[in-house]
């Protein structure tokens, strides 16, 4: 397993691999981030993405998602995976919202998680993009490509990736890490076909080794 040092070093190839890597996906409001996080639990951002302006035309904050007619929610975002459950949740996440935090989205790790559909991993994400909280979001990008180049142990569970990344990393770059493992993940380390053979951290990955029949 890489030590913080090796790990720094890595990232920092990565980080002028991708030096603008962002959220991609579509909002203007904490409100709408949180949605839009919520529904992207499953499935590609590109799919949110299409799906939101319709949805956030409609009902652009707590209220007016609050007093929603379900068939209207489920018409918004029926091209979404498991949208049934989706709309529900977002539905009375944004009751909850309305209720309890007068439409506000609150700014705690503990009160997001209590929100429906919001597990850590929403949490993590609403914090550092919306409020520029630290935090380390750990996705399915996120632990393969940490898993692949050893800086977290391959059997760790998504705890234990994001225990890992916050003891090697700087607080102060977590959520620029959280960003820039996405895109590498995305774009270069992807699941079926990486690009293993134009990898500049070939030499750190023994995965990559072994898809090249490298000793």
């Amino acid at each position: 397993m890489l030590g913080k040092e090796k790990t720094q070093k890595v990232l920092a190839i990565m980080y002028e691999m991708f030096p603008n890597a962002k959220c991609e996906l579509n909002y203007q409001t904490p409100f709408q981030l949180l949605i839009a996080v919520i529904l992207s639990a499953q499935t590609t951002d590109v799919s949110v993405n299409k799906a939101t302006p319709q949805l956030f035309a409609r009902f652009p904050d707590a209220f007016h998602l609050a007093n929603a007619p379900i068939e209207e929610v489920l018409a918004c975002i029926r091209s979404i995976g498991l949208y049934r459950n989706k709309a529900k949740n977002i539905k009375a996440c944004a009751q909850l919202l309305y209720e309890k935090y007068n439409g506000e989205v609150p700014q705690t790790r503990e009160e997001l998680i209590a929100l429906p559909g919001v597990g850590r991993k929403t949490a993590n994400v609403v914090l550092g993009e919306a409020f520029h909280v630290p935090a380390l979001a750990v996705d399915t990008h996120v632990e393969r490509v940490s898993k692949r180049l050893a800086i977290v142990k391959s059997e760790a569970n998504v705890s234990e990736v994001e225990e890992t990344l916050m003891k090697k990393i700087p607080k102060n770059k977590w959520v620029q890490t959280h960003h820039t493992l996405i895109f590498f993940g995305r774009y270069h380390c992807t699941a079926k076909n990486p690009k293993c053979d134009q990898c500049p951290l070939l030499q750190y990955c023994k995965e990559g080794k072994k898809r090249l029949g490298i000793k």
